[in-house]
């Protein structure tokens, strides 16, 4: 198992639990306005982290703790995420699955078979600029409706959330993706900030009325869309 980071206690990250949070390494997207490049873009570097590490933390911190968060990089990619998710499950937890969205089925057996309690899903932009945004000239467009379908069908609690970068993004981005997740029940959209770990870094981030411009643009399809780390 890539596990290439772990957080003990994250008061963010999973939406009313206090929980920890695992990152593993790999992902099949290149977004340039990614913050965690480490993860991406080198995925095997010794992190110094095990499961045989993690497990015995997280259970000394069952008293403290209501869930774990499996983020990345695209925790999909990772051929031991069901028996990751298996371990935390067999300590109590709840697990809450950060995802782009490109492995639908593997999403649908998780939930399936109760390995998964959240899902968020990652939406980079309107479908037709998924190339531009995730840095990959061909990304499975039809996998990440079938992901996104299958959470509005209602089977598990999921939110949708967008990283917003002024350069990147546009009204016309918005007003598509509203038509696309039509009656969301929980979207998001957050402001960039830029760092030295981002990818490729240099962008900027929108300002509050900018945000509160792009949110008003989704609302008529996305009622329940809102802002995420703006005062």
């Amino acid at each position: 198992m890539n596990i290439q980071g772990f957080t003990k206690t994250t008061l963010l990250d999973y939406p009313g639990k206090i929980a920890a949070v695992i990152f593993l390494g790999g992902c099949n997207f290149r977004c340039p306005f990614c913050h965690n490049s480490s993860l991406v873009l080198s995925p095997d570097q010794p992190s110094g982290y095990s499961l045989e590490d993690i497990l015995p933390i997280l259970e000394k911190r069952r008293n403290l703790l209501d869930g774990v968060c499996i983020s990345g990089g695209e925790p999909t990619l990772d051929p031991d995420l069901t028996a990751l998710c298996k371990s935390i499950k067999s300590l109590g937890f709840s697990i809450k699955l950060d995802t782009n969205g490109t492995n639908p089925a593997l999403l649908k057996e998780l939930a399936d078979n109760r390995l998964i309690d959240y899902v968020a899903m990652d939406i980079k932009t309107s479908l037709q600029n998924y190339p531009l945004l995730t840095g990959v000239s061909h990304p499975d467009i039809n996998k990440i409706r079938q992901s996104a379908q299958w959470l509005l069908a209602g089977s598990i609690p999921f939110e949708f959330r967008t990283t917003v970068v002024r350069e990147l993004h546009s009204d016309e981005d918005f007003i598509e993706i509203g038509r696309w997740l039509a009656g969301a029940p929980q979207y998001y959209l957050q402001v960039y900030q830029d760092s030295a770990q981002v990818i490729h870094p240099g962008f900027t981030p929108c300002s509050k009325s900018e945000m509160e411009h792009f949110l008003e643009l989704l609302r008529p399809a996305v009622p329940s869309a809102l802002l995420r780390g703006i005062d």
